[in-house]
This record gives structure tokens, C-alpha cells and sequence, in this order.
């Protein structure tokens, strides 16, 4: 029998001291316990999404002495960690020293797996390309190791042999992407089984939340156990990182598999905890029950991920204090409620800044969500200072250097409805921040900024968007799971959820009328993840090819029969797409790059996850040729 701690720890990015001092506490813990083995995630003393620090020597020397006090404490125990490691001897492909994501195995104060390998550690075979990471751009791979050794990978992916209780005991050591190979030519796992035969897969890893995403873990890393007939165990990290503009929660969920594939044990999510479970290899962790584990889909999924993500990135900037603009739309109502049950009401001060196109209705409804919250509230009118910025406007003389012509600016209403949004944000809401003590939050949705739908400098602004990887359809659903799950109670009005969408800054978007938003978001919010969301993106020369062929709902996943409902016709339904796909990738990109960070959810969120470049919009021939036989057959 074989006692293992699943060390699941928050790694705190660039802080090795504080990682090791986590590392250690859990390590007593562990021995207490008599454990064997504790395992702790990938590259958990310095963390993982650092940008450029890892060209910092002294701190690369600072990760390697925190190291060195974890070997030193695996005396009588067996401590498997993630760290960086360094051949000072050699650079990598920048010419700077060369770096390895490394995987160590320490016992009785001395690094294990030095036999048949050039290094007393293995090192990280796949480098992940994609999404978030930038894997290739600092670490050294297995794959170059070869090619500079002459050798082939399969003879350098060698399992780690140690004793337990005299009883040898061979370790696959697998780093996060090497356990994901089905894209890849080199397969780590079943190349490890056939240099083994092994007793045990561990996999150490760093791998953010993304929804959904456990779900695959857990049918990938079963498929790997089935196939080899070998016990898998998987370590992951909790906690906060980010690369600037994008904010990852990582969800740990490390979980224990027989050899069967089947789930035997399990940490939950977004928790540190050491979890100790016993397993007999002689039959493959047969000795433990096989358990579910939670769907990680749902809503409840992405609420547990915004509220761990919120409350984590306040703490990380040390604020406690937050001013949210109310409008009694759907957007700031889930914002409010969000941040209210996080940092506690008298913490957040709720602001309704009306100007003369804001309803009774949505003024009564900001303040009716402030008294359910039990928030700070208060009311300040915009209109005053909206129309003295529109008359200095238009009264400021513009005089031509060359001939002295004198003319008048003319502000037009598209102008006037910015200079509200940027009122209500540069001046009032950033003015009551500091006043407060705190900062003010920018409420826009994934939809709103996929088009550019916000104001540089207004509503676009803030020190978070939480929301900002949410569709508006999962705005919705999250604000149900507030009132139902959270609150038990409709702190959020029920005549919130039932206002048709609206930015109330012309006599166009009246909701008393029913007018709002041009978006029509159970429409739009499927369109546009189309756009930036998919795994191969679609382009309008896609969507033309299935609105033509009649499939296009069934491809989006949107309700059957809703473009016919929306669009008279292909020339209405291109008008739309040709408007939405140059803001998304014209003036929408140069917002977007100007955004505040956003707090990751999804497969792909908006930020460094989503590189953009500021080109003119583009359609294809393909699509130029498909549009003109469409509208032409519209004619006939």
C-alpha cells in the first residue's frame, strides 16, 4: 500500500518564498499523516505566467534556492514538485541561459532519476503554443534536448525509479501538455510505459480554468490509465495569474485514477487542501471505491470561477473598497451582486448617474437592487455637466493657422451619447473611486466588447471586467444563480431580467418604449463566438456558405428559426454581418487592446488569449463571390 498527499496548492506567480513556506507547512502535514509521497503542481515554487521575469537571473536563482530547502526536507519522504530549472552551462534558442520546466523527484535529500537521463530531472516534452501560453518563447524542450543530443525522444523520455519500504517503485513523470498528445507526433505516456513497465503516472500540472475543461481532463487522463493499465495521478494548481490583459483562475480539481481509467479519488475546486489516499499498486488502486465527479459546464461553474477570480485579483492589488455605476440594467446588477457577496455591502458603493434619457423604471431599479444589497448608494445627475461639455464644444472657435479662418465644431448625437458614457466614467465614477477609497468596476459583457458596443474612456473602463468573457445570455444566467443559489432571495429585481437591453443615451433607446440596444443578443451573442471563440474561427465567407445552405442556426447553436425572424432577406442578413465583422475587426480591436484586464472563463477570452493585430477589416474572394450570386438571386 501506498500513502500519497496531493499537495493542491495556490501558487502565488513570482513569489518562491511564499510558495516554498506553502510547500513546507504542507509537507509536515503530510509526514504527520505518514505519507509516502506528496506530490505538489507544475512549477510550484515560482509559479507559471510570469511574462519576461524568467530573463531575471537573480530571480532564476532565487527559484533554484527554494528548491534546494524542498530536497532538503524530503528526508524519510518522497516530495515530488515543479520547479525551473537551469543549465548555466548552456543558453536556450534567445541566448539567454538555458531553462527547463522541470520535474523533480527528491528523497532523503537527494534528487531522484539521474540514471539514462542528462539531468537529475526530467524536463517538459510538449510546449503548449496557444491561448495563454508562451511556453516556447522561455523554456527549453525535451524535443530540441534531442536534436542537440542526437538522440530520439523516445530514449529521453525515461520514468524515475525510487524505493518506498524497499519496494522499487517506477514513476512516469508527466508535465501538464505532455499529458495532452493527441495533436501531438510524440505520445509521453504510452513512450514512458514502454521504457517502464511502470507502477505509476503522475502528472504535475498548471492548467487554468477554462469551463468545461475537467470534463475533458478527466476522459483524457482515463483514456491514458485504461490504455496503459497504470494508476494515474493528477496534481493542479489553485489560485490567480495572468499576463496582463487576461486573468486565469486555475481550478485544481486534482484527481486519483485505478487502472481501469476509473475516478477513485478527487480534490475539489478552487480549494487548497492535501488530500491523502491510499493505493494498492499490486492491483492497479483496485482498493478504493470509484466515486463522480461534479460537471464542471454549468452556471454554477462559472460563478465559483468569477467569484474565486474576483476575490483573489482584489487581493492581489490590495483593494477592498469598489464603486459600481448602476444603470438598473442586467450588466451592473450582476456586477453589484458579485461584488457585494465578495467584499461584503458596506464595502460597495452603488452609483445611478441619470441624464435625461434615463426611465423612471431603470432609476427605480437601481435603487431597488441597492436597498435589496444593502449597499452604499447614491444618485448623481449627469445631464448639468453633460451639456456644459456639449456647449464649450460647441462654442470653442477653431481657428486655421494658415489664413485665419475661424469655424464651429458641430457635436453630433452619436458625439453627445459618448460624452455621456465618458462623463459618467472618467469624471464621476473615477472621481467617487478615489473619494471612496477604492476603484469602479467596468460592467461590459463578451457581445458589447466582441463590436466595440462601449466608449473609450467610459463605459469601457474600470480596473477589472469581470464580465467580459460572460455572453449576454450567461450574464442572464448568472444573475438567476445570485438570486436563487447565492442570495436565496431576488436581490436582483425581477423586472431586471425582463428590460429589453438598453444604453439610455438617446431618445432611440427608450425602454419605457421598448427600444434599446442594437444587438440582438440570442442572435449575436451566437454569431460572435463564432467569431473569436471557436477552435478554427469562422469568417463571413463561412457563415454566408451555411445561411445560404439553410444550417446556419444549426452551426451557431442558436435558436431554429431565429435568422428568418430577424432578416427579411440575404440582403438584410449581410448588411448585419458586414457591420459587425468590420467593428470586430476595425475600431472593435483598437478598444479591445485599450480594455482593462478580463477575467477568463471560456475557451478563449478577449486580451493576451486573443492576440490581435490593428489591420483593416477583410473579406475574401470567396465570400465577395458568394454574397454577389446571393444578392443576384434575390433579384431573379
Amino acid at each position: 500500500m501506498l500513502r500519497i498527499a496531493l499537495g493542491q496548492m495556490e501558487v502565488i506567480p513570482g513569489r518562491p518564498d511564499l510558495n516554498s513556506k506553502t510547500m513546507l507547512t504542507m509537507i509536515e502535514e503530510a509526514r504527520a499523516r505518514q505519507s509516502q509521497v506528496i506530490i505538489f503542481p507544475e512549477m510550484a515554487i515560482p509559479g507559471y505566467l510570469l511574462g519576461d521575469t524568467w530573463e531575471q537571473q537573480a530571480f532564476l536563482r532565487d527559484c533554484e534556492e527554494y528548491g534546494r530547502q524542498i530536497i532538503a526536507a524530503s528526508h524519510g519522504l518522497c516530495i515530488i514538485f515543479g520547479n525551473i530549472a537551469m543549465d548555466w552551462k548552456k543558453t536556450g534558442d534567445d541566448g539567454r541561459v538555458r531553462k527547463y520546466n522541470a520535474f523533480f523527484v527528491a528523497q532523503d535529500g537527494e534528487l531522484k532519476g539521474a540514471d539514462k537521463f542528462p539531468y537529475p530531472f526530467r524536463i517538459k516534452t510538449l510546449h503548449p503554443n496557444y491561448r495563454e501560453f508562451d511556453d516556447t518563447r522561455h523554456f527549453f524542450s525535451l524535443r530540441k534536448l534531442a536534436l542537440e543530443l542526437d538522440t530520439k525522444v523516445d530514449d529521453l523520455l525515461q520514468p524515475v525509479n525510487i524505493k518506498i519500504n524497499g519496494q522499487d517503485l517506477c514513476l512516469g513523470c508527466i508535465l501538464c501538455e505532455d499529458g495532452w498528445y493527441d495533436d501531438y507526433g510524440i505520445k509521453p505516456v504510452p513512450i514512458l510505459q514502454q521504457n517502464g513497465p511502470l507502477d505509476l503516472i503522475v502528472n504535475i500540472s498548471n492548467s487554468p480554468f477554462t469551463l468545461g475543461k475537467n470534463n475533458k481532463r478527466n476522459r483524457v487522463f482515463s483514456k491514458q490509465a485504461k490504455e496503459t493499465g497504470v494508476p494515474l495521478v493528477y496534481v493542479n494548481t489553485v489560485g490567480l495569474q495572468n499576463n496582463g490583459k487576461t486573468v486565469y483562475t486555475f481550478d485544481g480539481f486534482s484527481t486519483a485514477y485505478n487502472n481501469k481509467g476509473q475516478i477513485i479519488a478527487y480534490c475539489p475546486p478552487f480549494e487548497t487542501t492535501l488530500k491523502v489516499i491510499d493505493l494498492d499498486l499490486s492491483s492497479g488502486a483496485g482498493n478504493l471505491p470509484t466515486i463522480q465527479v461534479p460537471d464542471d459546464h454549468g452556471i454554477s461553474s462559472i460563478y465559483g470561477a468569477l467569484s474565486y477570480g474576483v476575490k483573489h485579483f482584489l487581493k492581489l492589488i490590495g483593494m477592498n473598497k469598489v464603486v459600481i455605476g448602476v444603470s438598473g440594467g442586467i450588466d451592473s446588477a450582476v456586477t453589484a451582486a458579485l461584488y457585494s457577496h465578495i467584499l461584503g455591502p458596506e464595502n460597495i458603493l452603488l452609483a445611478n448617474l441619470p441624464s435625461i434619457y434615463n426611465s423612471q423604471t431603470t432609476k427605480g431599479l437601481a435603487e431597488d437592487l441597492a436597498k435589496n444589497l444593502g449597499c452604499l448608494y447614491t444618485v448623481i445627475p449627469i445631464q448639468e455637466a453633460v451639456d456644459l461639455t456639449i456647449r464649450q464644444l460647441s462654442q470653442a472657435t477653431v481657428i486655421q493657422q494658415h489664413g485665419g479662418k475661424q469655424t464651429r465644431l458641430t457635436v453630433s448625437s452619436f458625439a453627445a451619447e459618448n460624452i455621456q458614457a465618458r462623463d459618467r466614467s472618467a469624471r464621476v465614477l473615477a472621481g467617487l473611486a478615489a473619494t471612496f477609497g477604492g476603484g469602479f468596476t467596468c460592467n461590459a459583457n463578451k457581445c458589447e466588447l466582441t463590436v466595440g458596443y462601449s466608449t473609450l474612456y467610459g463605459d469601457q473602463a474600470g480596473f477589472l471586467a469581470a464580465l467580459a468573457d460572460l455572453w449576454k445570455h450567461q450574464v442572464y444566467a448568472v444573475g438567476d444563480y445570485l438570486n436563487n443559489n447565492i442570495y436565496h432571495s431576488k436581490v436582483i429585481p425581477q423586472k431586471v431580467f425582463k428590460l429589453v437591453p438598453s444604453a439610455e443615451l438617446s431618445p432611440d433607446q427608450a425602454v419605457d418604449l421598448g427600444k434599446g440596444d442594437p444587438l440582438i443578443y440570442p442572435y449575436h451573442d451566437y454569431l460572435f463566438r463564432s467569431f473569436m471563440e471557436w477552435w478554427n474561427r469562422a469568417t463571413p465567407e463561412d457563415l454566408l456558405v451555411w445561411y445560404s445552405g439553410g444550417e446556419l442556426e444549426s452551426r451557431l447553436g442558436c435558436e431554429a428559426g431565429l435568422v428568418n425572424r430577424i432578416f427579411t432577406g440575404p440582403e438584410e442578413f449581410i448588411a448585419d454581418l458586414e457591420r459587425w465583422w468590420k467593428l470586430y475587426s476595425g475600431i472593435g480591436v483598437a478598444k479591445r487592446i485599450q480594455a482593462p484586464p478580463v477575467l477568463a472563463v471560456s475557451r478563449r477570452a478577449y486580451g493576451f488569449d486573443h492576440r490581435e493585430a490593428q489591420n483593416q477589416p477583410h473579406f475574401t474572394a470567396n465570400y465577395l463571390k458568394l454574397k454577389a450570386q446571393l444578392l443576384a438571386s434575390k433579384c431573379h
